[in-house]
């Protein structure tokens, strides 16, 4: 059995959420300095154009460590000034000897509003909660929905492993109205997350901000180089019964919707209910996963094509071909014959 955070790199998410990613890129690169960072990541460019087109875990942190480096942005132009190489290095000496996450927060946020421009943080304590949220300092303010999840999973990701774990989320709130690719972000975050707030901010409970920091200065290093791969994707799977279903059927794929729902420590019929409530369903959050899978492995070329569709619970490779033809627009094969055309 792989670990939870295995389960959590399994996932994919829609080209739409990274896609002001990409314009921003777009803007700052010349397209051969974009090609190479997309080729190095692992992302075929003729994709990006395909609907229903995703990423794998990979290629998300492939495309955040080559972009950054060659932009020399560490905001990769996500907001309306540049984030110069360097400044994430400094942000993590200056919370990591802070004697509580309250007071690691507080820095954090000083740090970057010497930063930023369009934007400021806010860290305010409400008594029973933290939340630092993301003030336009003028109604002008543009408003990119990548730069903001990617200011929040930073915040969420520090803390953690200042903490030395992937510490709980109450709720994370975005200050735009709901977009299509919405359910991608309980990929990211390890909390309910809303729509149409007055700004954009992650709630954590109180209590973590009495928590002392257990990271030395030795440690960072290893952050930083890592930066985002532990922490762009949430392995925490608590808050959203979709994840908790997936988390299961990532162990084990066979599972029926009995087992799971035993294992859920609720009938069937309950578990169904509260899916359908949520506009769901069992086989739905399982063919998501066999999708996600599936691209895993064939972006990674190790696997194949009869060996996938049988790990996957596929009567045939022609029965693979279609459901995945119907997934993202193309068949497997031509997938992966792209992907492999990157090495």
């Amino acid at each position: 059995m792989e670990s939870r955070q295995g389960a959590a790199v399994a996932a994919t998410v829609s080209l739409e959420l990274v896609q002001d990613w990409l314009d921003s890129l777009q803007r700052l690169c010349p397209e051969p300095l974009l090609d190479d960072c997309l080729k190095q990541a692992g992302i075929v460019k003729a994709f990006l154009g395909r609907p229903g087109a995703r990423l794998t875990h990979d290629q998300c942190v492939g495309l955040y460590q080559r972009s950054a480096a060659a932009t020399g942005d560490e905001m990769m132009g996500l907001w309306s000034r540049p984030v110069r190489a360097g400044a994430l290095k400094y942000i993590m000496r200056a919370v990591l000897d802070a004697p509580s996450i309250q007071v690691a927060l507080y820095r954090f946020t000083q740090f970057w509003n010497l930063l930023l421009d369009d934007y400021r943080l806010q860290l305010h304590d409400a008594g029973t909660t933290l939340c630092l949220a993301l003030v336009a300092r003028s109604p002008a303010a543009g408003l990119n929905r990548f730069g903001h999840a990617l200011m929040l999973k930073l915040t969420h990701g520090i803390v953690s492993w200042l903490v030395g774990r992937e510490v709980p989320v109450q709720q994370v709130g975005f200050a735009f109205a709901p977009p299509a690719f919405a359910a991608d972000y309980a990929v990211l975050f390890p909390a309910p997350v809303v729509f149409d707030a007055a700004h954009s901010q992650i709630v954590f409970a109180a209590e973590l901000g009495k928590v002392r920091p257990v990271r030395s200065r030795t440690e960072v290093r290893a952050f930083l180089v890592r930066a985002p791969r532990d922490w762009i994707f949430t392995a925490y799977h608590e808050h959203a019964l979709r994840l908790k279903v997936r988390e299961l059927l990532y162990m084990e794929l066979g599972r029926s919707l009995e087992d799971v729902a035993a294992r859920l420590h609720m009938s069937s019929r309950t578990l169904i209910r509260k899916l359908r409530q949520e506009g769901l369903s069992f086989q739905g959050i399982k063919d998501d996963l066999r999708r996600d899978l599936a691209i895993l492995q064939l972006a990674r070329g190790e696997v194949a094509l009869g060996e996938i569709a049988y790990a996957l619970g596929f009567s045939s490779v022609a029965v693979f071909h279609r459901a995945f033809r119907h997934w993202t627009g193309m068949t497997p094969g031509a997938y992966r014959a792209a992907q492999r055309q990157l090495a």
